[in-house]
């Protein structure tokens, strides 16, 4: 298949706001942003938590490789699952499941028993509930809008996602300073319950459910044959693993580097998240989705992260931060409106799992890879290593899109 090319019929700029106000998306909009934004709570504590407990990068990295460890094992489970599975009640009964482990956690950490190896396998269930709802949340989105809608739709998507980045670790550094750890894991477990609510409140478009027994292989060869598919996945991939530094290599950077306390972390993630939402507002309706427009995205991203990891102060990493997010959000809205509008319904759950392999699976390696280098090399070296994906990857594209061309 052709690149998805939507020149010729951009978005209209209100699209956005039209779609916010649909009755079957603004549900779905805000119960997302709450359920992302309690998992930002999530994720600011439990690394925080583990490096005030061990002092080690690396346990910071294996706590976040542990919470999205199984997107990379269950991807396929979690693919056949979203089609040929009421998505609507695998949603339901995952946030479940995940408001229950995470109010465990709370439960525990109050009572002062968490220790780093206590946090890393709850990180790993609840990794697992997300590896489950991730392919089946994405594969709803499309059943709430008109075609036509779908690009903005995308977008507000994204919003969710990086406006809880902006929101919800500068809120959760508040919660720990004025109360505990404990109390940030407990109103995580307490945004489960917005997603779930939604879900129930939304009706989206009937679901085709894919005839015979799906097999993920399948939409594999149709990815690999089709580079309006197979583009976007790796984009969306490489922006990921750039982005990593921001998360893993973050209270260490604020502690050694900035000269600023650990829970500087939540600012640090909170510009990223703003840059993101900056992108959403000011690109939706102008700039159509296009392979030659993910060349820019992938570059922006490569340079603010680059920025973040040689600066000295805290204004300079925030402003690098911020350019990193905008180019992060581009490249992922941008990625997955191409990737929506070259799919069928039936394969829409199997490719969303090998999108989320490709958006969260690439974060654990990520991980473990910038940790193991911070502690070996130290914090700039690491965090010039992980830019190097969206670098190569800016030239690599931008270079077969001009032998393409030509």
């Amino acid at each position: 298949m052709a690149e998805v090319d939507l020149k010729q019929q951009p978005p209209s700029e209100p699209s956005v706001w039209r779609v916010l106000g649909r009755r079957n998306f603004w549900p779905y909009f805000v119960g997302n942003l709450l359920s992302n934004s309690g998992t930002w709570f999530q994720n600011i504590a439990q690394i925080i938590l583990v490096y005030r407990l061990t002092r080690s990068p690396f346990l910071v990295g294996v706590v976040n490789f542990s919470q999205f460890a199984a997107v990379i094992f269950l991807a396929p489970t979690a693919g056949a699952a979203a089609d040929r599975l009421d998505r609507r009640r695998l949603i339901v009964a995952m946030q479940t499941c995940g408001a229950i482990l995470a109010a465990a956690l709370a439960v525990i950490t109050a009572a002062g028993a968490a220790t780093a190896p206590v946090v890393i396998v709850i990180a790993l269930a609840i990794g697992v509930t997300l590896a489950l709802t991730t392919p089946a949340l994405g594969a709803v989105v499309p059943g709430l809008v008109d075609r036509s809608d779908l690009p903005a739709a995308m977008a507000l998507s994204s919003v969710t996602y990086n406006l809880s980045r902006a929101i919800g670790p500068v809120a959760a550094v508040f919660v720990i300073a004025q109360f505990n750890i404990a109390v940030a894991f407990a109103v995580n477990s307490l945004s489960f319950l917005a997603l779930i609510a939604a879900i129930l409140v939304v009706r989206p478009a009937p679901q085709r459910i894919a005839p015979g027994r799906p097999r993920i292989r399948d939409s594999m060869r149709l990815v690999r044959a089709d580079s309006g598919l197979l583009v976007p996945l790796i984009v969306v991939g490489l922006v990921s693993l750039t982005s990593d530094p921001m998360n893993t290599l973050g209270p260490a950077f604020s502690t050694e580097i900035l000269d600023r306390p650990d829970t500087f972390t939540g600012f640090l993630v909170g510009a990223f998240g703003t840059g993101a939402v900056a992108a959403a507002l000011t690109l939706t309706g102008r700039v159509a989705p296009s392979q030659r427009a993910l060349v820019g995205t992938l570059a922006t991203t490569a340079l603010g992260m680059a920025t973040f990891v040689l600066s000295s102060t805290a204004l300079v990493a925030l402003a690098g931060l911020f350019v990193a997010g905008y180019g992060f959000l581009a490249a992922v809205t941008m990625s997955t409106s191409l990737m929506h509008l070259a799919l069928e319904d039936e394969h829409r759950g199997r490719v969303m799992a090998l999108w989320s392999l490709s958006f969260q699976g690439s974060r654990p390696i990520g991980s473990l890879v910038d940790g193991a280098l911070a502690s070996l090399a130290g914090l700039r070296v690491a965090g010039l290593v992980m830019v190097l994906p969206s670098l190569l990857g800016a030239l690599g594209l931008g270079f077969l899109l001009a032998r393409r061309s030509r």
